[in-house]
């Protein structure tokens, strides 16, 4: 009977190795006979090499014949079948040499690497559960089986052992790594009502940080719920509160209406440090000015600021005990030299447990990223030569700009500190549209128009409640809707700092994206701000020719380079097909909701690839708050329900929708304003209330 590999007992390994063996004494052989064709003695030195062939071919063959008789299960390890030729060689030549390199594995353990020999092939199964993967052909060990393999192979006699080991950056990070508390078993602590909106790539998110001692970054690309996973991880360490959130000065509201909206805390326990505000804040947070002259007291039990902010209070924060940080946006600590680099650093590396927000880890620019690794691990990336001689080479007068050793430093990251999804990792998970409020700041010389002409409303409101002529109630409902055109043309204009700075971090995302407006002054500044950040970018509104569309819209779906779309809401809501972006962005509201709709629908339509992200900008006191109740009214009257998930809207792909011509117009919303001083309107507020 004939018998497979498998029942010879031998691997593929062995078979490689034996047909080597016999291809080099054949070549070996024929090699000698040439040289002896040219000897004088060339019959007596022909001789004795066949017969030096004979006794090696017989050696080979009792060995192999060793092998075969030898085929029962105590026998499953590799036999010693170049032992005799190992000696030879030493003989002849000395020790002879072999090569073992350690490298990182893309599954996060080490692997080892070497040419086959059955020596090393012996001593590798001596290391604890190390295993054989056929298809990279690499011998897999788990991270704490280093050292031991290490020594097995320094310990082989008669061997001259090369061993190219890891890294020693490389190796203190996976020490450093390996060490931290694992807190998995508190993951039931977080709150039933967050817990159970998570999707299950955000779970997994929220148990990655827990297994990885609460010290991560969290790179998970643009849209994918970072902000929710963080908040949930801090419910989890809840007995180390107060928290402390640095941030991008666009993001502080945003985060104090999203721990407002997930935790169960009261509104004035959440401070948030400006450093100038005009708002209302009915939402009843505690507001503290960054510009006061006396001590800044950051008492609440989550502590909101800019990083602008930090160099300011580095004294204040060194001083107090916050066992909890959040940075946002991390990659805003890119820059060593910058003041917010090296007042945050120290706050960071303070903090028991530290969470690093960023859609955009910079992992092609690695002197990028050596920042907020020394904030996580500061004993490990102590030193930035080393680290950039490891993985920036390519620099110029010691300014590490290269990139080396990349799918290394990848690995490393995602082993020890790193978890990173993609839109497209997770789509099956995502609903196919999801809206967002984002709320702004307006400085107080922004706001200073606006609020006379609210006042003036006001008194307009007033007379026509006392009015009894027909005539003068005509003329002043006349007085109000002008007014409240005048407000919605002057909300634009007060809004645009603050847009543009919320710009700057979508501009770091390096995502493609549309963003809307309606006021030419609006549309203008952003289109202004995009060249002047140099990036490619299209405009479509009004004044744009019809002829010039087509070519417009072929940029920015098929090169790279052309980052956004600005358009208008009447001139680029419709007719236009925008599916290479998968995040929309409403500078301006519109009185007609179905404008929105159908501005929403330029990239959620057919070809559209990824969930779309739709985010409106909105501030306090302004129009906005006029408008934003009826659009989310008519939106809900659509069959669109709020699912609770980040504040926003899920949307059906079978849904009806009403025509545009049916919506309501600024009628509606001038009836609307004269209800601002019903009690029962105050329930219906874009913020909620506590």
């Amino acid at each position: 009977m004939e018998l497979d590999d498998d029942d010879w007992g031998l691997s593929a390994e062995d078979f490689d190795f034996l047909e080597r063996d016999a291809q080099q004494r054949i070549a070996q052989q024929q090699l000698q006979q040439q040289q002896c064709s040219f000897s004088s003695s060339s019959s007596c030195f022909l001789n004795q090499n066949q017969q030096n062939l004979r006794d090696n071919t017989q050696a080979n063959f009792d060995s192999f014949s060793y092998k075969v008789d030898s085929l029962l299960p105590e026998h499953n390890t590799l036999p010693s079948l170049v032992a005799p030729m190992a000696k030879s060689d030493e003989s002849s030549k000395g020790l002879q040499k072999l090569s073992v390199k350690f490298l990182l594995h893309a599954s996060g353990n080490v692997a080892a690497k070497f040419p086959y020999d059955p020596v090393l092939v012996a001593a590798v199964r001596k290391i604890p559960k190390a295993a054989w993967n056929a298809k990279e052909r690499l011998w897999i060990l788990p991270l704490d089986s280093l050292s031991s393999a290490e020594k097995v192979f320094n310990e082989i006699s008669g061997y001259n052992i090369e061993v190219d080991s890891l890294d020693p950056l490389v190796q203190r990070a996976l020490t450093a790594a390996s060490a931290v508390q694992d807190l998995i078993e508190w993951y039931d602590r977080i709150p039933d009502c967050i817990e159970s909106k998570l999707l299950p790539f955000q779970r997994e998110g929220v148990r990655f940080a827990l297994q990885h001692g609460g010290r991560i970054l969290l790179a998970d690309e643009m849209g994918l719920g970072k902000t929710l996973q963080a908040i949930a991880v801090t419910a989890c360490v809840r007995d180390s509160w107060p928290v402390l959130i640095l941030t991008p000065s666009s993001l502080r509201l945003h985060w104090a209406l999203m721990i407002q909206q997930w935790l169960n805390i009261s509104s004035s326990d959440i401070l948030v440090v400006l450093s100038q505000w005009s708002g209302s804040n009915r939402s009843g947070f505690t507001i503290v000015s960054s510009n006061t002259k006396g001590t800044i007291h950051l008492d609440g039990l989550f502590n909101i600021i800019s990083y602008d902010i930090v160099p300011k209070l580095q004294n204040v924060l060194m001083e107090s005990d916050f066992k909890v940080l959040i940075a946002d946006e991390s990659h805003f600590l890119k820059n060593a030299q910058a003041k917010r680099t090296t007042a945050s650093l120290p706050i960071i590396k303070k903090a028991q447990y530290a969470i690093l927000l960023s859609g955009t880890p910079a992992l092609s620019r690695p002197i990028e990223l050596f920042k907020q690794l020394e904030a996580l691990y500061p004993a490990v990336y102590k030193n930035v030569h080393e680290y950039g001689n490891r993985y920036c080479r390519g620099g110029v007068f010691g300014v590490y700009q290269g990139a080396s050793n990349h799918e290394e430093l990848h690995i490393l990251m995602k082993a020890t500190i790193m978890i990173r999804r993609l839109k497209r990792d997770v789509l099956s998970e995502l609903p196919l549209k999801r809206r967002q409020q984002v709320f702004l700041e307006l400085a107080d010389k922004d706001m200073k128009q606006i609020n006379a002409l609210f006042r003036e409303l006001e008194v307009i409101k007033s007379k026509i409640k006392a009015c009894t002529s027909k005539e003068e109630l005509e003329s002043l409902k006349f007085c109000e809707k002008n007014l409240i055109n005048k407000i919605y043309t002057d909300s634009a204009e007060a809004k645009i700092p603050a847009v543009l700075d919320y710009l700057g971090t979508v501009i770091e995302a390096g995502c493609k994206f549309l963003i809307f407006a309606h006021h030419q002054p609006m549309i203008d500044a952003i289109h202004e701000f995009l060249l002047r950040k140099k990036v490619g970018c299209i405009r479509i509104d009004g004044s744009t020719p019809p002829a010039s569309r087509h070519t417009l819209v072929t940029d920015f779906q098929d090169k790279d380079v052309v980052k956004a779309a600005v358009l208008s809401i009447k001139a680029g809501g419709v007719g236009l097909t925008l599916t290479a972006a998968s995040t929309v962005i409403f500078a301006e509201l519109s009185w007609t909701p179905g404008d929105l709709i159908q501005a929403e629908d330029r990239a959620h339509r057919i070809g559209q690839v990824s969930s779309v992200n739709v985010h409106y900008l909105l501030a306090n006191d302004t129009v906005d708050d006029i408008i934003w109740d009826v659009v989310q009214s008519k939106l809900e009257n659509l069959g669109q329900v709020l699912d609770g998930h980040e504040n926003t809207l899920e949307v059906s792909a079978s849904q009806q929708r009403s025509s545009p011509a049916k919506q309501k117009t600024l009628h509606s919303f001038i009836k609307r304003c004269s209800n601002m001083d019903n009690p029962e309107h105050q329930a219906k507020l874009k913020f909620p209330k506590n």
